[in-house]
């Protein structure tokens, strides 16, 4: 049974009609409706999505995620930077958070798809702040560079667990070292890029495990973390070993600022693309440009 706290408060559905109206309408997709985020009604309301390219269907098999699977991703859609690019500017978003599945089945595994939106949103909003959340490409520095290189403000990758529960619940062409060696590649190719990372709880964790992550994140220069709880999407997906709750969230939200990250957002329904988190996040990068 869930516990009282994970009860998502009402927000005003007017604008989350509105956002969803021009998603459908220039099929385009969006995490919050692919993935079942349990902060839909809210962010949407408040004029804010997480937009996912290249598809709909993801050519990994992780047990976490309700993205469907398929060993062979739908056709890219060409004209996808450029609707992207005139959503963002016709709702006059000042944050955009832009993710992807996985596509190991395109060449370059969809890097240059990433970068041409990056590019495209630039150009019709050129105030808007791009956060790219990417899968791991295999690791490959090519595939890296590109995206690195389309100078997005911020470039996500998602630890997504402990390092003992990474091999049960991701796909077996993941791998904890893996995302690791991700996140510090991106540091290492433009130190001035801010990097993230999230993880979920909930699902067999120790608290020591949980730290450790974090200064293994620290260990390669994150800037950014999100944790949150995990929510099963379906019975066919990991089950759900621990509600954790919102004291345990705010203790590591304290530990995680000790150990030197920029901002840590730590709650129950806190997601990798979050709207309270883009906030703070946003405040953090005017901040560092003022200087």
């Amino acid at each position: 049974m869930k516990p009282d706290w994970l009860t998502i408060k009402p927000a005003s559905t007017e604008k989350y009609h509105e956002i969803k109206e021009t998603v459908t309408s220039l099929g385009l997709h969006t995490v919050c409706t692919e993935a079942h985020c349990p902060n839909i009604t809210e962010c949407w309301s408040g004029g804010t999505a997480t937009f996912m390219v290249l598809g709909d269907k993801c050519t990994r098999g992780c047990r976490f995620c309700a993205v469907q699977k398929m060993a062979h991703g739908v056709n890219v859609d060409a004209q996808e930077p450029e609707k992207l690019g005139q959503v963002i500017k016709k709702w006059g978003l000042d944050y955009v958070v832009i993710t992807s599945v996985c596509r190991d089945d395109l060449p370059d595994q969809g890097a240059g798809h990433f970068a041409e939106c990056v590019v495209e949103i630039k150009k019709q909003s050129p105030d808007t702040l791009v956060e790219l959340l990417i899968p791991d490409f295999r690791g490959d520095d090519e595939c890296l560079r590109m995206i690195v290189n389309a100078r997005p403000d911020v470039i996500g990758h998602n630890l997504e667990t402990v390092e003992r529960l990474s091999p049960q619940i991701r796909d077996r062409r993941a791998a904890y070292e893996q995302s690791l060696s991700v996140l510090f590649k991106l540091k290492q190719m433009n130190p001035r890029i801010y990097t993230k990372s999230a993880m979920m709880l909930g699902i067999g964790e120790a608290d020591e495990e949980v730290v450790a992550s974090m200064n293994d994140l620290r260990g390669v220069g994150v800037d950014f973390l999100a944790l949150g709880q995990y929510l099963r999407p379906s019975q066919h997906h990991i089950e759900i070993k621990e509600y954790v709750h919102p004291d345990k969230f705010e203790l590591f939200r304290r530990r995680g600022m000790e150990l030197g990250f920029r901002y840590v957002a730590s709650g129950p329904f806190v997601r990798s693309s979050y709207r309270a988190g883009e906030f703070f996040i946003k405040a953090v990068i005017e901040k560092d440009v003022a200087r």
